[in-house]
């Protein structure tokens, strides 16, 4: 299971960063690292910082952005401070470890990490199923990437020694964030035929739609049955303009 549990980062800006988190990656039983959007590459001082991970280093995936990254994930967690714009299920550390246990004996889940200085943009942490908040001391929060990655794999290596221990339960599938960008399209395109969205004005319905069928979690059936109702939509819609 902990070959399915990816560590994604975006858009680094330090080679020792990456060398570090190979290291604290490969200390929790992980291997799997994807830098997305990655601003250098790893060098001599990311091998030096890996301190024996270096493996890790070599089989690491480099995509273009966030949804390469995750398009086959059907769990995608975030790292995040707590937003107040941005209204989204936030889950404590060890819960999130928990979930990256679970769903990883099913397929690719991920963990987010976002930009060294800025973290991650709304666009992308809507793109992620939860949001884990660490809750350091209010008073100094400041932790580095690697240390990020360290507690979280951490939590997730616990909750995966526990459930090793467990009898297998049985999981329920669920879309992988490509289908989910899928639907999303779908949606939309559906709306705006039907005119509950006006495309040049199409306000924040969008955003709200996507963070209600994101925190419900829908199951791949249900999704597929989704589907199944915007396509009669569609076809009901060009029937009449005909």
């Amino acid at each position: 299971m902990l070959s399915n549990i990816r560590v994604v980062l975006v858009g680094t800006t330090h080679p020792g960063n990456i060398g570090s988190v190979a290291r604290a990656m490969k200390t929790m039983g992980l291997s799997n690292l994807y830098l997305a959007e990655p601003k250098v590459e790893p060098d001599g001082q990311s091998i030096a910082l890996a301190a024996g991970a270096s493996d890790i280093l070599k089989h690491l995936v480099k995509v273009d952005s966030l949804e390469e990254a995750i398009k086959d994930c059907s769990l995608v967690i975030a790292t995040s401070a707590r937003s107040r714009t941005l209204d989204w299920p936030v889950l404590e550390p060890r819960e999130a470890g928990s979930k990256l246990a679970l769903e990883s004996s099913q397929g690719p889940v991920a963990i987010v990490f976002g930009r060294e200085s800025h973290g991650l943009s709304n666009e992308e942490l809507q793109k992620c199923h939860y949001h884990v908040c660490i809750p350091a001391n209010p008073e100094y929060s400041s932790l580095n990437l690697a240390q990020a990655v360290q507690l979280i794999c951490y939590e997730t290596r616990v909750a995966w020694l526990e459930k090793h221990q467990q009898a297998e339960q049985e999981l329920v599938e669920y879309p992988s964030s490509e289908d989910h960008e899928r639907f999303f399209e779908h949606l939309e395109r559906t709306l705006q035929k039907t005119g509950f969205i006006i495309k040049n004005h199409p306000g924040q319905v969008m955003i709200k739609l996507r963070r209600l069928f994101t925190r419900a979690r829908i199951e791949t059936q249900e999704m597929n049955i989704l589907r199944g109702i915007l396509t009669s939509v569609e076809k009901k819609v060009d029937s009449k303009e005909e």
